[in-house]
């Protein structure tokens, strides 16, 4: 039996939780990656104290860097898990050993 707020359904609910926190992240890193382009290679204005061509390379970099992330939590957020429970108990008559094991996909 599982143990309460733990089963099969809670946990397609939060392999969907993982999987749509994937594709908001990547979707967060390819905005960063765009205003970052911009900002390097679109934007002609200089300033003094702040220089925006370097902000947009920052940009780009963490841009990336996020998409790379959001590509693993995709990737291996997806993978099957398992679970085994072992429990072993005293009876009048010796040991009793019982074995639960729980196996999750993704949907």
């Amino acid at each position: 039996m599982p143990e309460a707020g733990y089963g099969a359904d809670c946990h397609a609910r939060i392999e969907a939780m993982n999987r749509n926190s994937g594709i908001g992240l990547m979707a967060f890193g390819i905005v960063l990656v765009v205003v970052g382009a911009i900002m390097r290679y679109a934007v002609s204005a200089r300033t003094s104290g702040f220089d925006i061509h370097q902000a947009g390379v920052i940009l780009l970099l963490v841009g990336i860097g996020v998409v790379v992330v959001s590509l693993l939590f995709l990737f291996l957020g997806g993978r099957s898990r398992s679970t085994t429970r072992t429990d072993v108990r005293e009876t009048p008559s010796g040991q009793e050993r019982t074995e639960q094991k729980d196996d999750w996909s993704t949907p």
